[in-house]
């Protein structure tokens, strides 16, 4: 669509500014104060309709210009706890005001933020072309899988509307210009765990009178893997990462509790049980084993369903998407490990999904990567210290992937219609 690709290129310097600023000031979960003012005065500017505030920091941008389907546009907000290495001119060097930790964008957030931001201009500057409300929405808390609950419990469809389609993308460490994504399950439900292993304390050179919760840990954490590796079928999807194991202050004292950090990952409901109910057997067990006088207690802080891509849906806004960028830019993955809460927004809504991954690493150097099979190796992944996404052409091929999705879910202006 020639109108789409005049006014990308017209406001491509001024979004590519616009990331940097943002890479360079990351914000924690719900505490993006910054990053949601500087969407409310953009999205303002553009003629929207800005409500702050929803679900603690998120911001809604909604534009009503006619009859037509609502459609809801989402991008998340939040960095990450990280101490960047990028080496970038605009890295981040802010610390979160509150804990101190360093903080990054180091899963593409402000990638995410800008690309809406360029959506809702370019559609904002085509009304005359489209029927229909816009509303774009900027969540906070992706990252605790809190926030779109968040926004959904503020009263997100009841104030502004249930929409028909939920468009929504995440930049990739794939080539610059591609854009993957599937019918169906297209990323894993996710259940983070907190379990504390409670033993006996004491003097290291007594351990006969004491449980010993980090041997309790050890035994735990091997017997762990054995879910996937025996309990789970070679044809099945599943992982159960042990990402923290917290205990003892000083090498002469034996702690009295130990502390693990799970996450589990699964495509079905059915595989999803039978791995937490493993999880719970075999803590309990091991406790058991060690003689702990206490049983373990487990705790859920993360429930995040299966992001699942309803099919009629995604044909209708992968055509969109090949029309835009050409069908050889349009790829299909196979499913992907990782978790998101946008799905929550779909079924709160009772709409379907349309999710994609657009690409944002450097295409020569990814084609040489793939090439030597050191993808994993030479090109930093979502989460690494060393993400870093380039700005163009990442930012084009995300603006005008989001506005011809958008686009082919609104009605067609006719001619004699009026604006609302």
């Amino acid at each position: 669509m020639p109108s789409i690709n005049s006014r990308v290129a017209c406001i491509t310097a001024d979004l590519a500014e616009l990331y940097r600023d943002l890479h360079a000031h990351p914000e924690l979960s719900f505490a993006e104060h910054r990053t949601a003012a500087i969407v409310a005065r953009r999205a303002k500017a553009l003629g929207y309709e800005v409500t702050e505030g929803v679900g603690k920091t998120g911001v809604v941008a909604r534009l009503a210009n006619g009859p037509g389907p609502l459609i809801l546009l989402r991008a998340d907000m939040d960095a990450l706890p990280l101490s960047e290495q990028t080496g970038l001119t605009y890295a981040s060097i802010d610390t979160d005001p509150d804990s101190g930790r360093p903080t990054m964008h180091a899963c593409g957030h402000d990638m995410h933020v800008t690309c809406l931001l360029g959506a809702l201009d370019v559609l904002a500057a085509a009304r005359e072309q489209w029927s229909g409300t816009v509303l774009g929405v900027f969540q906070p808390g992706e990252e605790i899988g809190l926030g779109a609950q968040a926004m959904v419990d503020d009263g997100l469809f009841e104030r502004f509307g249930k929409p028909e389609i939920v468009l929504a993308q995440h930049v990739l460490p794939i080539a610059v210009g591609t854009i993957a994504t599937r019918p169906g399950a297209i990323l894993s439900a996710n259940d983070s765990l907190r379990i504390t292993l409670h033993g006996r304390g004491g003097h290291s050179s007594r351990p006969e009178t004491t449980v010993d919760p980090i041997v309790m840990a050890a035994a735990t954490v091997l017997r762990l893997q054995t879910i996937v590796s025996r309990e789970i079928a070679a044809a099945d999807q599943a992982v159960v990462t042990v990402g923290t194991l917290h205990a003892g202050t000083k090498e002469n004292i034996i702690a009295a509790q130990a502390e693990l950090g799970l996450s589990i990952r699964t495509y079905s409901p059915e595989l999803r049980g039978k791995v937490l109910e493993a999880v719970r057997r075999i803590v309990h067990a091991e406790a058991d084993a060690a003689g702990a006088d206490r049983a373990p207690t487990i705790e859920h802080l993360t429930r995040l369903p299966v992001t699942i891509n309803e099919p009629v849906a995604l044909d209708k806004t992968r055509t969109a998407l090949r029309d835009a960028l050409g069908a050889e830019q349009v790829l299909e993955m196979g499913s992907f490990p990782a978790s998101e809460d946008v799905g929550i927004l779909a079924e709160a809504a009772g709409a379907p999904l349309s999710f994609w991954f657009f690409g944002g690493a450097d295409a020569a150097k990814f084609a040489a990567a793939q090439q030597k099979g050191t993808v994993d190796q030479d090109i930093p992944m979502n989460h690494s210290p060393y993400f870093a996404p380039l700005a163009e052409p990442t930012i084009s091929h995300g603006v005008t992937a989001l506005t011809a999705a958008a686009r082919a879910w609104l009605d067609p202006r006719r001619t004699g219609d009026v604006s609302a």
